[in-house]
């Protein structure tokens, strides 16, 4: 079907007299509006543009993934379309009976059952999170709090290996350090898995957790934090290490772990000799796998550092989603007493039983996807006002 026939834009009034209005707070992308129209539009344009591509690079490809569930949506609203212009030339027609006008208005009331539920299914295509399988490091580390926040970051530490498991993520802890009384002062995971790049990363922040400390018996409620970075781990293609920039030395484990810990040689340090980037893996018993983890590490730890190094922003992506650990910057509080966890970011809100949302399962997930959405909402909301502008500016004088 050809572009021109983009029939549900024909009445568009001229951009210039154009005001986006602001949504609703359910966060509905309102399809009539002339300027989502127009957005629309756009991408069936962009989508024939890549398709037609002999070659396309990775964002090229990206891209094309994201938009073609929402093209191909559009492309049966254009049909539908098209059937009802038909119906209504051809009642138009003189001397039909009055039972070929019958099937043709049943006819009708079956294509406008059928728009309505093509338009509910490219509002959710619209705002659903777009997952991909890949890999994030997450870090947890201990804030302000004492061994509070240590062994609250022990529960978060329990909490997201569970949600691993919920959702069949690959899991495999790259580096632990423990407290004197069981809780941890920091962690790092490897997590590999569908959806894991994107859910994840909603945990990036300052968590606050209230409660009654665990090392007391009464006395107040005490307030710690603990923060959470998440890092994307890049791809074969997008970091390759040679292997004499490396540095590694096989060394046996210490702490905690039982027989085997000092008994082999199971411990991996690796180091970047170009940039002095050291890391260590001890927590399996196997050394290979040991390696396997530190230069999965070390490389996503090297990508971060190209990143910010080519970045404008004077902070690493880390300290934009710590933060320097003070309490007022969390994004989620875990309150004890009132038993309850409350999301302080837009698409978040308030949970009941605390105890059922650090199990790591279904409520996780969902508040997860509820801040994806609302983070997709807003992207998709400024995607239309940067088209607008850019047409009204390459549009100037035209008209």
């Amino acid at each position: 079907m050809s572009l021109p026939r983009f029939t549900f834009i024909r009445s568009i009034c001229k951009l210039e007299n154009l005001i986006l209005r602001r949504y609703s707070a359910q966060n509905t992308v309102n399809l009539s509006d002339p300027a989502v129209q127009r957005y629309l539009n756009h991408l069936m344009l962009e989508h024939a543009t890549l398709e037609t591509k002999p070659r396309r690079n990775i964002d090229e490809a990206r891209r094309l993934q994201e938009i073609k569930p929402i093209v191909l949506a559009l492309e049966q609203r254009i049909s539908l379309y098209d059937s009802i212009d038909s119906l209504k030339e051809l009642n138009k027609r003189e001397g039909q009976d009055e039972e070929i006008k019958k099937m043709i208005k049943e006819e009708a009331e079956i294509y406008l059952k059928r728009m309505k539920e093509v338009d509910g299914e490219l509002q959710s295509i619209v705002l659903d999170p777009f997952l991909t399988d890949g890999g994030v490091l997450v870090e947890v580390t201990a804030g302000a709090g004492g061994q509070e926040a240590m062994l609250f970051a022990r529960e978060l530490l329990d909490m997201y290996k569970s949600y691993c498991e919920y959702k069949e993520w690959e899991v495999d802890i790259a580096s632990l350090e423990k407290s004197d009384l069981g809780g941890i002062r920091k962690v790092s995971l490897l997590i590999k898995g569908y959806g894991a790049p994107e859910l994840m990363k909603m945990e990036a922040g300052v968590h606050r957790v209230q409660r009654i400390p665990v090392t007391e018996k009464g006395g107040r409620i005490h307030t710690s934090t603990i923060s959470v970075a998440v890092l994307p781990q890049p791809s074969d293609l997008e970091l390759d290490i040679p292997d004499r920039d490396l540095s590694i030395e096989t060394k046996r484990a210490s702490g905690a772990g039982g027989q085997h810990v000092n008994t082999t040689d199971s411990a991996v340090r690796i180091t970047h000799i170009p940039t002095g980037t050291t890391v260590e893996c001890q927590e399996g018993r196997s050394q290979i796998k040991n390696k396997e983890i530190a230069l999965q590490k070390l490389r996503t730890l090297l990508l971060q550092k190209q990143i910010d190094e080519q970045s404008s922003k004077i902070n690493s992506e880390r300290k934009s989603q710590i933060g320097q650990s003070n309490r007022n910057e969390k994004i989620r509080t875990y309150n004890y007493p009132q038993d309850r966890v409350t999301e302080h970011r837009e698409g978040g809100g308030t949970t009941h039983s605390l105890k059922t949302f650090l199990q790591g399962g279904e409520p996780l997930e969902l508040l997860q996807e509820s801040l994806l959405r609302q983070q997709k909402y807003q992207a998709i909301m400024n995607d239309i006002n940067d088209f607008i502008v850019k047409y009204k500016a390459d549009n100037a004088g035209k008209s």
